[in-house]
């Protein structure tokens, strides 16, 4: 288990001898605008809640979410965060054979290992855009019972059209495909991207999170959906109160106003589209680090002529935290990860890397 999946903010704080505040963390990624105001509000409004037991199967959240996306409530579970399904899936499931698209988010790998099970892995490569090959990956996925797939994809911000997918699981119809869309929230038109209302697909599962658009990891809340047999393996291994009281509040109040989620989206999506363009274009007046064309608001980027953690302890210096990409099955120590911000906050990176690179 890699334990903390982005840089260790306090590790550098006491490292430079400076208040843990005082780091920019640039290697988690979350909305760069921060939670809406009425979260905020609804948190302080609702503290009381911490002294009661929430609901035993957070139906509310459930109903909520269903609401939302149209879709029957008994093929959606509230969860713990996204984490919480991942590793209780391959146990679930009973899978002895599980595939991995990779490079991509370790706690698939992690997950599958708690249960003693060796995943085996498809691994996208730099020359390709790390665009998965469908006809080998679906050769792969014939002999599994189980496949992960993020979409868009962590590292990597490649995005994958919904046909990708539909045609392994229209191929493949005794396979269970988990697609996880996590980072979705913050592509364009990603409703039709989805695959929560794919429908009549009895093989599937889809990995919801709320943490990373609403940037409230720390409330640990997420939804599977999919296929009923499924779900209802799932659902046997749920605990009761695996959701807390306090996160059932937010998110139930998040479904109730959904006239705000939208706008919500297409804020933070036309903000990222404007200081990754601003960011990409400063960074072509460096060279040394090839960004990897991505969909989403983090960039995975290529070091030329350095290794990884140099620049990152460069990039530290500055009290800036960026990923080290080098643990992630399927890369190297060539490649880093960060999640742009604020354009102030994005200049002092640019700063910072074109200096990393000239040492």
């Amino acid at each position: 288990m890699i334990i903390g999946h982005g840089g260790n903010k306090t590790a550098l704080a006491k490292q430079l001898g400076c208040h843990v505040d005082e780091i920019i963390d640039m290697s988690a990624n979350l909305n760069p605008l921060g939670p809406p105001e009425r979260i905020k509000t609804v948190i302080q409004n609702n503290i009381s809640a911490i002294g009661h037991l929430p609901e035993p199967d957070a139906w509310s959240m459930v109903q909520g979410f269903s609401r939302y996306h149209d879709i029957d409530p008994e093929t959606v579970i509230a969860g713990n965060g996204t984490t919480w399904f991942i590793y209780t899936l391959p146990l679930a499931l009973q899978a002895q054979n599980v595939l991995i698209l990779g490079p991509t988010y370790s706690d698939y790998a992690d997950a599958c290992r708690m249960h003693h099970i060796e995943p085996k892995f498809w691994i996208a490569d730099f020359e390709n855009g790390f665009v998965p090959d469908l006809e080998a990956v679906s050769k792969m996925a014939a002999h599994a019972d189980l496949v992960f797939i993020c979409n868009p994809n962590n590292p990597t911000g490649v995005l994958l059209d919904p046909a990708f997918v539909t045609t392994l699981l229209q191929r493949h119809p005794r396979v269970c495909f988990v697609v996880d869309e996590s980072y979705l929230p913050f592509v364009d038109h990603s409703e039709d991207v989805s695959l929560i209302q794919a429908g009549p697909f009895p093989n599937l599962l889809v990995l919801s999170s709320m943490s990373k658009i609403f940037a409230i990891p720390g409330l640990r809340t997420g939804f599977l959906s999919g296929a009923p047999d499924w779900i209802e393996k799932v659902r046997d291994f749920s605990q009761p109160w695996h959701v807390n009281a306090l996160a059932q509040v937010v998110i139930q109040d998040i479904f109730d106003h959904p006239e705000q989620i939208a706008p919500f989206y297409e804020t933070t999506r036309a903000f990222i589209a404007r200081e990754k363009q601003w960011f990409l274009q400063k960074q072509e007046n460096f060279s040394g680090l090839v960004p990897v064309p991505g969909h989403t608001g983090f960039i995975l980027a290529r070091l030329e002529n350095h290794t990884a953690l140099p620049v990152c302890e460069r990039v530290g210096q500055d009290r800036i935290l960026i990923r080290d990409c080098g643990n992630f099955h399927g890369l190297n120590q060539r490649f880093v990860r960060f999640s742009l911000k604020d354009r102030a906050t994005n200049m002092k990176l640019a700063d910072s890397l074109a200096k990393a690179l000239t040492q």
